[in-house]
């Protein structure tokens, strides 16, 4: 965790000191059951038909405080059944109530997938209820959404800026909200949202019930609960947990491949395994259309998914996959974000996550309800040490795998081969096949026959460069330990003096961001005490091709600082995060919304969390 002094614990009953009538959660060995929270029948009802037997430890001690009214904060990974945590007692809420003149319920969720998550599971709860609910986003014409909101609404599921464009037009009544859920309100922060998320409860009655749920609860988070959460129970689904059991379901492997040849291994991968479906994760949208068109030209069915995609063309690819008309997603975290596909069985980190959270919420994917998956990580050799972070971080060992061979493809191709034969004969009407292989079986043996049969069936299936080996690299030894610092440069190399001006130069030859943010934390360690720094937001990052040496060389041009002056760097799919000193907070600010950066003009603003 990011801020410890602030983490929440594992007892929210004792923490916030609720009162007596209050249900408790039961311990590990009274476990609490769905009958048990204060659900009625119908619900009851309803989760049995869906195959709902036994709640999730978030849903275990949730539900029953959010059923009686009490603020909540509760820190879960993707996979956790928080979804269910929340709906459930909306579901519960809205039944009781009945139909009102607007919504009693206001679920804000990042993004356009996880809004429609959402919305899907709160009507398959609630369907036998009677609830209605209305996923509100971007990208879908907003006609829709106006009629589907003045025929009336229980429950809206809703992005942040979505939502504000129709309480702006009038369209979207807050006066009966009753509870108000923050979902995965981490990413809404990363994605920029805390302006439109203070306006939105700004709108919404002082008496209301706010439910918050994050993977991760760094001091911004914490800063929101304080403004907007009363007297709130605190829920922590401990990592350690986590760790041993929902890991368990998910194979993790590495291969450690060159940057030139992570496109051949990742083909030479999924000729092997031929996952049903499987997600490819890239950092940018760049990549993915670039990879997409690759994995096409490999005879592959990949579909793209990124931001740059109107909502109508991602709807679009997510019906493919889910008919199985496509069996690969490339797709950038953001909007891969809360997709929850059944048949997905494999996960593909192109490059290695950014840090153990979103290596986390990648995994996540696969593994779900009872259901086993496969982690595949490619790491380029500079960037094992990214991976011993998130071993440490997860406390879960990822085994470091060859690239399989020529000969381990064909082999896994034959073997293939001969159970689809085998099936074949034992399950398929082969007598139209009787004749021709009767005649031919006058001139030429039948081994023979067979043999050529299998030899053009094996050969149908051979694609682009499968004859060539893909170079390995062996383990290479840790680095010795300095006693100034603990990751310093290993023995008989100089150590590099990252200047701003070298900053830039590495920034043509590739994505060095982990190298860059850990000099940058040296640098502002150095520096520390000399001057009282402050954190600017940026309003744009990585998809903009923006770099740190970028945001340092704005800085320094336009203002009186140079690049020694400038703190760390925190960069961002759609925003970066920039430390300069607190005397010329107002300088950079100014400097920069007059200024362009990529060619653009780009929000910049005070951090508020």
């Amino acid at each position: 965790m990011s801020d410890t002094s602030n983490e929440p614990t594992d007892e929210p009953a004792e923490q916030s000191g609720s009162e007596s009538s209050e249900p408790k959660p039961k311990t590990s060995a009274d476990q609490l059951t769905f009958a048990d929270m204060g659900l009625g029948d119908q619900v009851l009802k309803q989760l049995a038909s869906l195959g709902y037997e036994e709640p999730t430890p978030i849903q275990q001690q949730a539900i029953p405080s959010i059923l009686v009214g009490r603020d909540l904060i509760g820190q879960a990974q993707t996979g956790t059944g928080k979804t269910a945590a929340f709906a459930l007692p909306i579901v519960e809420m809205v039944r009781d109530a009945g139909p009102g003149d607007g919504p009693l319920a206001l679920v804000l969720a990042p993004t356009r997938e996880l809004a429609i998550q959402v919305s899907e599971a709160v009507h398959k709860y609630g369907s036998t209820s009677g609830v209605r609910v209305v996923p509100i986003y971007g990208g879908q014409p907003i006609g829709r959404q106006l009629d589907s909101l003045r025929r009336g609404v229980d429950v809206v599921v809703a992005t942040p800026g979505r939502a504000l464009d129709h309480i702006r037009r009038r369209s979207l009544r807050l006066d009966a909200i009753e509870i108000l859920v923050l979902d995965e309100a981490d990413e809404m922060l990363d994605m920029g949202f805390a302006d439109e998320i203070d306006a939105i409860i700004e709108e919404l009655p002082e008496d209301r019930q706010t439910v918050l749920f994050s993977a991760t609860m760094p001091n911004r988070i914490m800063k929101m609960a304080r403004s907007h959460l009363n007297d709130p129970i605190r829920i922590l689904i401990d990592r350690s947990t986590k760790a041993e059991d929902r890991f368990a379901t998910v194979e993790q492997r590495c291969y450690v491949v060159a940057r030139e040849h992570k496109s051949a291994a990742l083909g030479r991968i999924l000729d092997v395994e031929s996952p049903p479906a499987a997600i490819v994760f890239c950092r940018t949208r760049y990549e993915v259309d670039n990879l997409t068109e690759s994995l096409n030209g490999r005879g592959y069915r990949a579909e793209a998914l990124h931001g740059g995609m109107s909502q109508e063309q991602r709807d679009r690819v997510m019906s493919r996959l889910r008919s199985g008309t496509a069996e690969l997603l490339v797709a950038t975290d953001v909007a891969a974000r809360g997709l929850d596909v059944d048949q997905l069985t494999h996960v593909f980190n192109y490059d290695v996550p950014a840090d153990a959270e979103t290596y986390v919420h990648r995994i996540g994917r696969v593994g779900r309800a009872g259901r086993t998956g496969t982690a595949i990580t490619f790491a380029e050799p500079r960037e094992k040490r990214q991976i011993r972070n998130i071993e440490s971080e997860t406390g879960v060992q990822i085994a470091q795998h060859g690239v399989p061979s020529v000969a381990e493809l064909r082999d896994s191709r034959l073997e293939t081969l001969r159970s689809e034969v085998l099936a074949a004969i034992a399950s398929e009407d082969l007598s139209f096949y009787q004749a021709v292989v009767e005649s031919m079986a006058e001139d030429a043996d039948p081994v023979a026959i067979a043999l050529g049969a299998l030899h053009l069936a094996h050969s149908a299936t051979a694609r682009v460069q499968d004859d060539q080996e893909i170079p390995a690299f062996a383990a290479r030894p840790e680095r010795r330990k300095t006693s100034h610092r603990a990751d310093g440069p290993s023995r008989g190399k100089p150590s590099r003096n990252r200047s701003d001006r070298d900053r830039g130069d590495r920034g043509e030859r590739g994505n060095r961001s982990d190298r860059d943010r850990d000099d940058r934390g040296d640098r502002s360690r150095s520096r520390s005490g000399q001057q009282r720094m402050a954190r600017l937001y940026v309003g744009a990052g990585r998809e903009a091709r923006i770099r740190p040496g970028d945001l340092v060389g704005a800085i320094a041009n336009e203002t009186n600082l140079n690049g020694r002056d400038i703190g760390s760097i925190d960069m961002h799919d759609r925003f970066a995060l920039v430390e300069v000193p607190e005397s010329a907070v107002n300088e950079v600010i100014t400097a920069l919304n007059r200024t362009t950066l990529k060619g653009r003009k780009v929000k910049v603003r005070r951090d508020r969390f």
